[in-house]
């Protein structure tokens, strides 16, 4: 135990001692744009690589094809992978995405400039998820710094498609059989460790009527006027999501929103086309093909009773596309060595107990949990999604929390991985 705890605390030294160097990467990283969208990346994951490089870490870049990158609604992706081999073992996965969304309107701060003020780093990307290539990196940097005999491996993955689901970032590497991890730990926040989370469906529904001139409405069907009582109907739905509980703690019930609507040409014309797209998210005790199935025939139905009493050359009809299914995560009974783990070494660490739950967002891990890998959501970050401004303007991270982090994930490798 006392050789352990001397460990711990040399590790614990050497990120202290390396601290500045760290939130240096983390700047560089940050300072590079990845907004998705578009989803020009490429650029992102060769700049990381390029800082790798000075720490002795070979990064194989993985391009995926450009047309199938264009299909897929983005410009450019090239995924990494970092591989530190030691010995027969398992092998461990750590994976944060450098794929963020634009950073919108009202920031008080560069959203590139990762400005630093009083201990707390501002920009795109610092808290989701960039922050977490810089825990990763240096807490493998600090464990290797023991030269002890390690039995297994370590594999970073550092990916660029979360935003838009997972298929080309991890989903690719795992379909493609380029990894195959034993466990994995992706990016999260430092108070919680996250075992499970929801699904999300998103469809794109498009509303078809016929365009006018507004001084003679009645010669054209109003898009706009028939997509509402769709929109109502979906919004009644989800009022009634509410009697549907989760058992898992941290998540509570399934939720819809209507995210974007585009419709009509201009002021004076009556709109001859509605699209509009809807996020449904769906707790892990949902059946995903159900709730897709469930949506289409409201909507569906919503169509047939307000063409109704419609004259039919009056009628609207509707095309319903899913852009996005992403899976819920459910906790796979082999994560629990590294649950255990990153509790005991938090409570070391942060001086307190942390939970292991659920959360409502859904991340790339369900993609590793799906190919039967065990996994968790543990990073840097404050205790809520809320406080880390992350999809909001000035997002930011306390740079204690990404420290203490750091030192938590270097523990926790040393737990699993040391003979």
């Amino acid at each position: 135990m006392t050789k352990d705890k001397n460990n711990y605390d040399q590790l614990d030294a050497w990120i202290d001692a390396h601290f500045s160097e760290q939130v240096e990467f983390l700047t560089e990283l940050v300072k590079v744009p990845t907004d998705t969208p578009p989803g020009n990346n490429a650029p992102h994951a060769e700049r990381t690589a390029k800082l790798l490089e000075h720490y002795g870490m070979n990064a194989k870049k993985i391009p995926i094809p450009a047309n199938i990158v264009k299909e897929a609604g983005l410009e450019s992706i090239t995924n990494l992978i970092v591989r530190r081999e030691y010995s027969d073992g398992p092998t461990i996965a750590l994976n944060a995405h450098g794929d963020v969304v634009p950073p919108g309107e009202g920031w008080n701060f560069d959203p590139y400039g990762a400005q630093i003020v009083d201990g707390v780093m501002y920009g795109r990307a610092t808290a989701v998820s960039k922050c977490d290539f810089s825990t990763y990196t240096f807490a493998v940097r600090a464990l290797e710094s023991l030269q002890l005999k390690l039995q297994g491996n370590i594999e970073l993955h550092f990916t660029y498609d979360e935003e838009f689901g997972g298929e080309l970032g991890p989903g690719w590497l795992l379909s493609h059989k380029l990894t195959k991890p034993d466990l994995m730990i992706a990016a999260g926040f430092s108070y919680q460790v996250i075992t499970a989370h929801n699904g999300c469906l998103q469809l794109e529904v498009t509303v078809h009527g016929q365009m006018a001139h507004a001084a003679i409405p009645d010669s054209g069907v109003d898009a706009l006027q028939g997509a509402l009582p769709i929109m109502r109907k979906l919004y009644e739905q989800n009022s009634l999501y509410q009697n549907i509980t989760s058992e898992v703690e941290g998540i509570t019930h399934p939720y819809l929103n209507i995210g974007k609507i585009d419709a009509g040409t201009n002021t004076n014309v009556i709109p001859g086309k509605v699209v509009f797209k809807l996020d449904r998210r769906m707790i892990p005790e949902e059946d995903p093909v159900a709730v897709e199935e469930s949506l289409r025939e409201l909507i569906t139905q919503s169509v047939a009773d307000y063409n109704k009493t419609l004259d039919p050359k009056k009628q609207i009809r509707v095309d319903i596309k899913r852009i996005l299914l992403a899976r819920s995560m459910r906790p796979l009974d082999g994560n629990k060595p590294l649950v255990q783990a990153i509790q005991k070494h938090a409570k070391d660490v942060l001086h307190e107990e942390i939970p292991a739950l659920g959360t409502p967002l859904y991340t790339d891990v369900r993609l590793y949990t799906e190919h039967g890998i065990p996994g968790v959501i543990y990073g840097a970050g404050p205790r809520t999604v809320l406080e880390s401004h992350a999809k909001r303007a000035d997002e930011r991270l306390v740079l204690s929390d990404l420290k203490a982090a750091t030192k938590i994930v270097a523990r926790t490798l040393l737990d699993l991985l040391a003979k």
